[in-house]
């Protein structure tokens, strides 16, 4: 049986957005993540610089969602955190959620075990004239 065990909660601030327009895999959109937090009671995380972006492929309602990004723990770690996933956009406002499956490359020791998971995560977007935030629930799966 699956277990669903919680891992952290997380908020990403999406600010620019630069619309590439259609293209072979469909209408690219890339959204600069300008803000992260993440709190769990096994990590505890921040945005580390400014490299992270959120890439969207949308066909029809159906956004394919890739993110990348680094993160720096409270104690001075840097894990990597990629996810991919799926939006659907005809969905209501207040009801626009992400489900994505990320993953985590670390080579410090005190978070070694993010190395060996699969976690899985439900956000919830919300967008502004300035951007969009999306809040995520983020769980490993065993």
């Amino acid at each position: 049986m699956i277990e669903l065990v919680p891992l952290f909660k997380a908020t990403f601030n999406v600010g620019n957005a630069f619309p590439i327009g259609d293209g072979p895999a469909g209408t690219r959109l890339v959204g600069e993540i300008s803000a992260a937090t993440v709190e769990g009671e096994r990590i505890r995380a921040t945005l580390a610089g400014t490299a992270a972006a959120d890439w969207m492929v949308r066909t029809g309602s159906i956004a394919v969602v890739d993110v990348r990004l680094t993160l720096r723990t409270d104690d001075g770690a840097l894990i990597y955190m990629t996810y991919g996933g799926r939006l659907d956009l005809a969905s209501p406002p207040g009801e626009l959620f992400a489900y994505v499956a990320p993953t985590f490359e670390t080579g410090d020791e005190r978070y070694a075990w993010l190395n060996r998971i699969q976690a899985v995560g439900k956000g919830l977007l919300t967008t502004a004239p300035e951007g969009g935030r999306l809040d995520y629930e983020f769980f490993e799966v065993r």
